[in-house]
Formats: C-alpha cells, structure tokens, sequence
C-alpha cells in the first residue's frame, strides 16, 4: 500500500503544481512619452555636427536649463579676478601616503565676501595626478574629516588616494546654506547681489555649488601635484544634481559623477514613474534648490519642453558617470537609464559612442563600455565606497592613471549672463 500512497501523493502535489500560474518576468520599465528632441534646435534646424551642436545647441540649452530650472548666475559670480585662494595649511598624511592641503579660497563680491576651504590629499607622485572632486552635502565632520579621525565610506580618501588619484573635497553648506528658511540671505548670495534684485530666473542654491566647485578648480588648475586635465566632479543626490550642473557650466571638469541623482538631476521626465519624486514634490520640499521659474512645470513633465537627458547631453564629448540603487525608488532608477540612453546622440557626434548598452545593468554590475558609465548598487539611496570603485574603474579605463595626455580645452557654451547693478 505504502507505493500507492506515495504515487497518490505525488499525483496530487503535481496537480497543485500544474494550478499555480508560472513565474512573471519582471514588468518592463516604463517607456518615456513626448520626449524632447535633442538633435533639432530652437529653430527647427536639424543638428548634424559637433560644430552645429557646439555653436548652436548647447548654447541654447545652456541657456534653457538656467532660466527654467537652475537660475542664471549674475556677471559678478562668474568673473574670476575676484577669486583668490591660498594654502593655509600643509603636511604629510595617511601614513606617509599623500600630502595634505587645506586651500582657503575667497571670493570678493560686489556686496561683501566669501570665505570657504577645501581639503586635498594628493598621493606622492613623480608626476602629476589625476583627481576627484566631491560635492559633499552631508555633515562635514562625519564626512570629509581632514584629520581623518572621522572616516566615511561616503568619501573614502584614502581609498581613493590608494588608487593614484587625489582626494579633494568641500561641504556644499559653506558656499550657500541648504536651509529653505535661509533662501538666499546667506552665504555667496549677498555677496554677489542685494536681495531685492532677485528675479524668477536667478541662481539658486544647486547653482551655487555648482559655482563652488568651479572655484575650486580655479585652484586646481594652479596645484603642481595634480594634473588639471583629469579631474572628476561627483556628488551624491542634491551633490549629484549639482555635480551635473557643474559639468555643463564649467567643461574644465574631465568627468561628472552624478550618484543617485533623481528629480532635478539624472531622472527624465517624461515617464511616469510614480514611486518616484516629481517637479511639485521637490520644488515644495527644498525651493531654494531651483530657480522660481522650475515650479510652473509642476504637474507638467510630460508636456514640459525640455529634460534632464539634453543637461546630460551638455557633458559630451566628456565622461559622464551615473549611478543608481535597487531600493532608492524615489530617484526613478528607469528614468535615470533613459536618460542616458536618450543624451547618447551627442557623444556620438564627436565620433564616441555615449552609452554602449541596450538593456540597464543586473545589481552589482556596471556598463562602462562608452563615455557614459551607468551602474545599479544593491541597496538604499546613498554614497558608498562600491559606488567609488566604479567611477574610479571608469577613470582608469579612460587611462587617467596611464601616460599623460594633454586634453583638449573646452571652453564652455555661454548662457546669456545677467550684470549686476553698477558691476
């Protein structure tokens, strides 16, 4: 009897099986809708190349992107002379491994001045370095600690001096406080202009970190130890935001490392992604971050006549990398791939293929085949030394720690400025 009772019930058991439905594939992602074509200018002229694109396009979305979602920065905020900085502070670090540099760099504005530092640890070297340069948004000491008694995977220095790349840093906080209450009566703001002379398209605070960054390469490029041709800007989501806006303002920077970057950064817009944060969500969250004009696009990004992928498309012909995690929904991992996937016709008008992938990267793996890097971390919204070694595997396999190459200078497309009142 025992054998017909287990044949009974495996019969059974494969009949229970044979009624439960088969596994799904995950659904697909989203496809954007209405997309703004990034190859045909204002005009209506079709951009076909790189002159076209440097002369005309990129200029124009310049332009786009400050009045409608950044700010346009005043004349003043963007005229070097005014922008001295000086070593207060240097010695040997990391056990011998690297030089250690405090810069002070100040800014005279027309209406006051600005002081903030940035740390450096440059790996001793025969010859020059390449570097990183972090946007850091989070609490200074726990996070960019120059006397490394703090250490954080968020910025790990000595990993990343480790590799032959210097380190540099500084808090986003000290250039324009990320504070809605605050706005714009702090920090570079009332240095450059009074507060009555705000507009709807003026800088806001992604705009000033941006502009923080650039002062710092203003010192970069006067460092003998590192070499200013090779220098990557990354920041970690408003960083990475910020970092994006950094590389299309200032071409200087070699490589953009936009982490986890979401609305306002790296996600296009144009797909519905409801799990994820939208232009009314964020701009009622943090409206010191973007220009007043951002906020009529709530509730319109699929009608909106321009996205993120054409700010992505302003890094070409450069390094883009671009991350995103399993878990951090609300940075719309799909919209971020389309997004690259979308700014890749500009890469290709320099000859160089932007994204070389159809189909996103399994967690834990990279793409990094073209100019544009793209990685999926398994974990939360956050900036983690995984997230590190494959922006600094992107450098090296653009030979950044190889023979040293003299880059090209691009020099930026210019969006129209604004002067300030007797500047």
């Amino acid at each position: 009897m025992k054998p017909l009772i287990a044949a009974a019930a495996f019969a059974a058991a494969a009949a229970c099986a044979a009624q439960k439905p088969a596994a799904q594939k995950p659904a697909p992602p989203p496809a954007p809708e209405n997309v703004p074509e990034l190859m045909t200018a204002s005009s209506g002229a079709k951009i076909e190349t790189a002159a076209a694109w440097e002369s005309v396009r990129a200029p124009e979305l310049l332009s786009l992107f400050a009045r409608e979602e950044y700010g346009v920065r005043p004349a003043a905020a963007e005229d070097r002379s005014r922008t001295g900085f000086a070593v207060v502070d240097e010695r040997e670090a990391m056990g011998g491994a690297a030089v250690r540099k405090i810069v002070e760099i100040t800014y005279k504005g027309p209406c006051g001045e600005l002081k903030f530092r940035a740390t450096a640890f440059i790996p001793k070297s025969p010859r020059k370095v390449p570097a990183f340069l972090l946007i850091c948004n989070r609490d200074p000491k726990e996070n960019i600690d120059p006397d490394r008694a703090a250490k954080s995977g968020f910025w790990p220095a000595e990993e990343i001096v480790a590799r032959g790349y210097a380190a540099i840093a500084f808090w986003n906080g000290d250039i324009a406080p990320d504070d809605r209450k605050a706005r714009f009566s702090k920090g570079v703001f009332p240095c450059v202009e009074a507060a009555s002379a705000r507009k709807a398209d003026s800088w806001a605070a992604i705009s000033a970190w941006a502009w923080g960054a650039s002062r710092v390469m203003d010192w970069i490029e006067t460092e003998p130890l590192i070499d200013g041709a090779h220098v990557a800007v990354a920041g970690h989501s408003r960083g990475g935001k910020t970092a994006l806006w950094a590389g299309a303002t200032d071409r200087r920077f070699a490589m953009v490392c936009s982490n986890n970057s979401g609305c306002g950064g790296m996600k296009l817009n144009h797909i519905r992604l409801p799990r994820s944060e939208s232009i009314a969500k964020i701009t009622r969250s943090f409206p010191h971050w973007f220009c007043r004009n951002f906020s009529k696009y709530r509730g319109k990004e699929r009608t909106m006549p321009f996205d993120q992928h054409e700010l992505a498309a302003l890094i070409a012909p450069r390094l883009l990398a671009v991350a995103v995690a399993t878990e951090d929904h609300w940075s719309g991992q799909a919209g971020q791939w389309h997004a690259c996937r979308l700014a890749g016709p500009a890469w290709e008008l320099y000859g160089k293929k932007g994204l070389a992938a159809d189909e996103p990267p399994a967690p834990g793996a990279a793409r990094q085949e073209g100019c544009i890097s793209y990685h999926v971390r398994q974990g939360v919204h956050d900036l983690t030394p995984y997230d590190w070694e494959r922006y600094l595997d992107f450098a090296d396999l653009h030979g950044w720690r190889g023979k040293q190459t003299t880059r090209k200078r691009l020099e930026p497309p210019r969006a129209a400025g604004r002067k300030n009142k007797g500047d």
